[in-house]
């Protein structure tokens, strides 16, 4: 999918609610949650895996708190019926290095539209551990072990 600045990724408007929601996401968006998640939202990535807006709203909350520049660029949005898939960058900086992260996001709409079930996929080890400095050279070095 090829959009320019602006232009919908989405013909689904639920979805392109969301995809507008991260991609101008800031602090004070917060207090908007409820305009995209249902009040019971079930929301899982792979460090959290939490129900209802205000587990949401510290997730964001601890991200904003804890990186620098944090910022989402949606590359692909497809959906079907009750449900939408999302593939992303999520790029950021933190202790004076930058970082991006791909990943994907697969969400379920409640009947009134917003997402009640939003899961997250990405590989923590590739996209994140492999390219802390101490960390990231233990990562590499059992990833080749494994690989014989």
């Amino acid at each position: 999918m090829s959009t320019l600045p602006g232009e919908p990724k989405s013909q689904d408007p639920r979805l392109q609610r969301l995809i507008d929601f991260y991609e101008q996401l800031q602090p004070a968006h917060l207090d908007k949650l409820d305009r995209i998640y249902s009040d019971d939202v079930r929301f899982k990535d792979p460090f959290n895996d939490v129900s209802g807006l205000p587990a949401v709203r510290h997730i964001f909350s601890h991200m904003f708190a804890t990186v620098q520049a944090p910022r989402f660029v949606v590359r692909h949005a497809v959906s079907d019926a009750d449900q939408g898939f999302l593939t992303w960058d999520f790029h950021f900086s933190s202790k004076g290095s930058t970082f991006e992260v791909h990943g994907a996001t697969r969400v379920t709409f409640a009947a009134d539209g917003r997402v009640a079930l939003h899961r997250d996929y990405w590989d923590v080890a590739e996209e994140l551990y492999e390219k802390l400095p101490v960390l990231g050279s233990l990562m590499r070095w059992l990833k080749r072990r494994a690989r014989g």
